[in-house]
Order: C-alpha cells, then sequence, then structure tokens
C-alpha cells in the first residue's frame, strides 16, 4: 500500500515577508477518492486569494531558473530580504533576551518570536482586577503606551501558570531600533511598576 501524505504551502509567510498576500495549495496523494473530492468540494467554496496572491504562489511553485530575465534580480532581492529577515530577527532575540524575566528562542522559521515572560503576583492580580490574562493585561499596556501590538500567548494554549506573547520582526530593519528601544523602555517601566 503506498504511503498517504497531504502537503500545504502558503504563500503569505514566505521569504519576502508579504503578509497579506494570501494564496496557497495543498496537495493529498493516495487518499481516498471520497475524501480528496470532499476535501476539494469544502475549498472550493472558500473566498478565492485576490490576483496578487494567485500570483505570489505561482510565483513561489515557480521561481524564475537560471537563464530567465529576471533570475539575477530576483536572486538578489530574495538574498538581501533573507539576510535582513535574519538580521532582525536575531536583533529582537537578542532585546527580548535581554529584558528582566524574559526568555526567547531565537527564530528559525516564522516571522515571529515567542517570548516567555516571568510576571509577578502584583501583575496577575492587577490583570485579574482588569478581568484579562495576565499576558492580555501585558500586551494592552505595552499597546497603550508604545502603540506596539504583541499578541497574548493565552490565545495559544499555553501551559498554565506561564505567560508569553508573540512578536514580529517585520518592521523594516530601519524602524527595527527604534521597536525595540520602546520595548525595552517600557518593560522596565512595567517590571518596577509591579514589583
Amino acid at each position: 500500500r503506498r504511503q498517504r501524505h497531504m502537503c500545504i504551502r502558503d504563500r503569505s509567510k514566505g521569504v519576502l515577508g508579504e503578509c497579506g498576500k494570501r494564496g496557497g495549495y495543498m496537495e493529498l496523494c493516495n487518499f481516498d477518492k471520497t475524501l480528496v473530492d470532499t476535501v476539494y468540494k469544502f475549498a472550493s467554496v472558500s473566498l478565492c486569494p485576490n490576483v496578487a496572491g494567485q500570483l505570489t504562489v505561482d510565483l513561489m511553485v515557480k521561481p524564475p531558473v537560471e537563464g530567465d530575465d529576471s533570475f539575477e534580480s530576483y536572486t538578489s532581492e530574495v538574498n538581501e530580504l533573507f539576510g535582513s529577515l535574519q538580521k532582525r530577527a536575531a536583533l529582537v532575540a537578542e532585546m527580548l533576551n535581554s529584558l528582566e524575566g524574559v526568555t526567547c528562542n531565537p527564530p528559525q522559521g516564522a516571522m515571529y518570536a515567542f517570548p516567555q515572560i516571568t510576571l509577578s503576583a502584583k501583575v496577575v492580580a492587577a490583570a485579574e482586577a482588569a478581568g484579562m490574562a495576565p499576558d492580555a493585561f501585558y500586551a494592552t499596556e505595552l499597546l497603550e503606551a508604545t502603540g506596539i501590538c504583541v499578541v497574548p500567548g493565552s490565545g495559544f494554549g499555553q501551559r498554565e501558570g506561564t505567560y508569553h506573547y508573540r512578536t514580529t520582526f517585520l518592521p523594516a530593519a530601519e524602524k527595527m531600533e527604534l521597536v525595540t528601544k520602546l520595548m525595552t523602555k517600557f518593560h522596565a517601566e512595567f517590571m518596577d511598576k509591579y514589583r
């Protein structure tokens, strides 16, 4: 019997970092035809990606090859963008790991960092009084103080008693230094306030 496998590829989180360019594909191999037909029917009733999303999927599965007019410029642009994303990921992870009570593994694939944050009993109490999860409270305070939006880890099914948030390193390289300074300043003030 042949091995069944499913391949799913999403364009919106590719190396070009073009969030919003929605599109992707799914391939089912060696599954029962009834299941494949049902999945296809379900997928067909969904909204279709916009033209730009469809074009980027085509580019994703058929990038320029050596000898194409656009090969050199495409390769150069992808390498430059990928290098910039790697530098920004390292900058964000380094900044997060320098913060009191924060640990973060270096991002290795997605465009997100997912640091764990240790919050005091005073933060937990303030969050409960506000009717919020502690990490949601931190995220809301960060947003109000700096305009920086992070996603509370409580929405990702984190382990009970642990707190996280998800942040990205997609802002342009020239803006990342300001973002890291704002986050560092906010974090120090927040931790002092709730000692």
